[in-house]
């Protein structure tokens, strides 16, 4: 299982990921409202937490889970190299700062099948994925490539968006929990 893994890190350095054909925005312009549903321990739940999606195995999920805390949305396709690459820091992040962070992966760009795949065969399913296939979460976000990362503070706001390599995310996530 991990020679795939292996093997798509080793294509990915060789030929990387595709880029879109427009640059994405330097910064997500959601400004989040805060409102009057409550979430986890009646946590009020952001703007930013206000959506659902279904996990791979197509269980419903609430990001409304999230609020309350920090939290790191990776957005992931199972075909990048990139991706495959980064799965190692995000499961190490994810058992480090368990408690205090949430991380959700949220695939895109492929299919069931494959997403499956790329959690199994990287070792990340203790990191709850969503199935993205219709862009829908990804669209809310504006994010037009893979592997892109939106970091929220405790209160849901957008604080950092875009691509960072392994040392980059470590010290963000530093930075998000401190």
């Amino acid at each position: 299982m991990r020679k795939l893994g292996l093997a798509l890190v080793a294509l990915g350095v060789a030929a990387g990921c595709s880029a879109p054909a427009a640059a994405p925005p330097a910064s997500v312009p959601i400004t989040p409202a805060l409102s009057s549903s409550a979430g986890p321990a009646n946590q009020v739940v952001p703007a930013t937490l206000k959506f659902t999606g279904k996990t791979l195995d197509g269980a419903s999920f609430d990001a409304a889970t999230l609020a309350g805390k920090p939290a790191i949305l990776w957005f992931w396709a199972p075909w990048c190299a990139t991706c495959a690459s980064e799965a190692q820091s995000i499961s190490d992040l994810a058992d480090e700062y368990k408690d205090r962070i949430g991380i959700l992966g949220i695939a895109g760009m492929g299919e069931n099948k494959a997403m499956h795949e790329f959690v199994s065969d990287l070792e990340v399913g203790h990191v709850t994925h969503l199935d993205d296939q219709a862009g829908t979460i990804w669209k809310r976000f504006r994010i037009t490539q893979q592997s892109w990362y939106v970091f929220l503070d405790k209160q849901g706001r957008v604080v950092k968006t875009g691509y960072l390599d392994d040392l980059q995310l470590t010290d963000e996530v530093k930075t998000l929990v401190a």
